[in-house]
């Protein structure tokens, strides 16, 4: 069992993802993703505890770049999208935290934040048991 699969719900953030900006993207400084993986990990450990963090290389999500997935074993996968690394690390920790909490991984809508509500990519179902 790897060590992905005991710490059940991950967070992957993409740290390739640029910022979307009208001037387009910028080699100036850390990408987006790499900014918004390090304010996740800057948050106070009680919002992260239990949470496996884990930075991946492209989510295949540009157009909506920043993104993250949120995953654990026997539970849907979200994929959230069009996120602010200075603004939206608290939103996605909490969605992160009520996945975690939901048996199956499908948390309440009206309890989401409301950006995550309106910034959800993707919801993918979990892998059958065998």
């Amino acid at each position: 069992m790897s060590i992905l699969e005991q710490s059940g719900t991950t967070l992957f953030v993409c740290v390739t993802c640029r910022a979307q900006t009208a001037a387009g993207p910028s080699d100036e400084q850390p990408r987006a993703g790499t900014r918004l993986l390090a304010a996740i990990e800057a948050a106070p450990s009680e919002l992260r505890a239990g949470l496996t963090i884990a930075p991946a290389e492209c989510l295949s999500n540009c157009n909506r770049a920043c993104s993250v997935a949120v995953t654990a074993p026997g539970k849907w996968t979200y994929v959230l999208g069009a996120l602010d690394p200075d603004l939206h690390a608290q939103d996605v920790l909490a969605f992160a935290r009520l996945h975690q909490k939901h048996e199956a991984g499908l948390p309440a809508w009206r309890e989401r934040p409301e950006y995550i509500r309106k910034n959800t990519v993707a919801r993918v179902p979990a892998l059958p048991t065998r």
